[in-house]
């Protein structure tokens, strides 16, 4: 199988140093909980944004300066392959001890312009499943509620009209406090009226929206061409248990042939949108993306896969502790964790 990383990455970093801070007992605590061989598992870590500078609205959020503090603890824990390979190597019972992969989800612009210069000063491939209905100037629904708050500029937004509720905005903690409520109650909507929801909250708020926070599909193939995988993550990023079969088969299909149109070859990776199993996605879809002939598909659910576990419904995890020490444990813990899936 070709690996992703092969045009600009090893397949496997290693490095014995441990980063400062951190207890010299992490390494060999993962190789106890993550042996290599039959007995292996293979950690994957899920990322989303990394902005290139701390965000006020949400500052716990990734950034280039902490991510690339992350990439320095997992160069020294971990022996990191490119998600493909890993997977076909998880199948075989061939992963070295202490295997992991990185992943990105939903296509953001900040994957490439930021995430990607770091990860090639590390040595290090990636994966990035990509919705590619927001490519070229779109926005997703959930961004559009964030920069709805962050950007009006009145001291509270009247949303009561849209049954959202009145919300105060004359704090950092209010605003942040009144994305959480309004991303709550739109979240499950069905996509539709989800979309009228945020296009109204929008022209209420009076606001200018950005239309460069995802990727383009040049961008897309920069990415490829760099030696990164891509995979596919659906169209426009429904939560496949309220949309009908043939809307899901439709939009997770449609994603994979314009993501296969935009770099010239096959994508065989698939990420479930939301990714909680038996919530966001079921049995069926599962049985879908197999279908359609993916060869392996990832979740959100924490845990680490073991030989033997199905490929379509891979565990997922980022601790978002800032300490060397919490983040290590954390991912140690992670290993001992039994993932939930949606088809048993």
């Amino acid at each position: 199988m070709r690996s992703e990383g092969a045009h600009a990455t090893p397949a496997i970093a290693r490095i014995d140093d441990a980063p400062p801070g951190a207890p010299r007992w992490i390494r060999p605590l993962l190789r106890l909980l993550s042996p290599e061989g039959g007995r292996g598992k293979l950690t994957a870590l899920i990322f989303h944004r990394v902005h290139a500078e701390p965000d006020a609205l949400f500052p716990g959020e990734m950034h280039a300066t902490a991510f690339r503090e992350r990439l320095r603890w997992i160069r020294a824990w971990f022996n990191v392959l490119p998600l493909e390979e890993a997977v076909a190597a998880l199948a075989r019972g061939t992963l070295p001890e202490r295997a992991l992969a990185i992943t990105f989800d939903d296509g953001y612009a900040d994957n490439f312009a930021v995430a990607l210069p770091i990860l090639r000063e590390h040595g290090f491939p990636a994966t990035f499943f990509v919705a590619t209905g927001f490519l070229d100037g779109g926005r997703m629904w959930n961004d559009t509620v964030i920069e709805v708050v962050r950007r009006t500029s009145r001291p509270s937004l009247d949303l009561s009209s849209l049954d959202l509720g009145t919300h105060p905005l004359d704090s950092i903690e209010a605003r942040r406090a009144a994305i959480d409520v309004l991303l709550g109650k739109l979240k499950y909507l069905s996509p539709e009226l989800r979309q009228e929801h945020v296009d109204a909250a929008a022209s209420l708020a009076g606001v200018r929206l950005p239309d460069d926070l995802m990727m383009t599909s040049a961008q897309v193939r920069g990415l490829a061409a760099a030696g990164m995988g891509i995979g596919g993550h659906t169209v426009m990023h429904p939560i496949l248990t309220r949309i009908d079969a043939a809307s899901a088969r439709r939009d997770i299909a449609d994603g994979r042939d314009a993501l296969a149109a935009i770099i010239g070859r096959p994508v065989r990776l698939f990420a479930y949108p939301n990714g909680k199993p038996v919530g966001d996605y079921a049995a069926e879809h599962v049985r879908m993306v197999r279908e359609l002939g993916f060869t392996a598909a990832v979740s959100t659910s924490p845990g680490a896969a073991r030989a033997g576990d199905s490929l379509f419904e891979l565990p997922r995890f980022t601790p978002w502790d800032a300490s060397p020490r919490r983040w290590g444990l954390r991912l140690a813990r992670n290993l001992l964790a039994e993932p939930v899936q949606a088809a048993t």
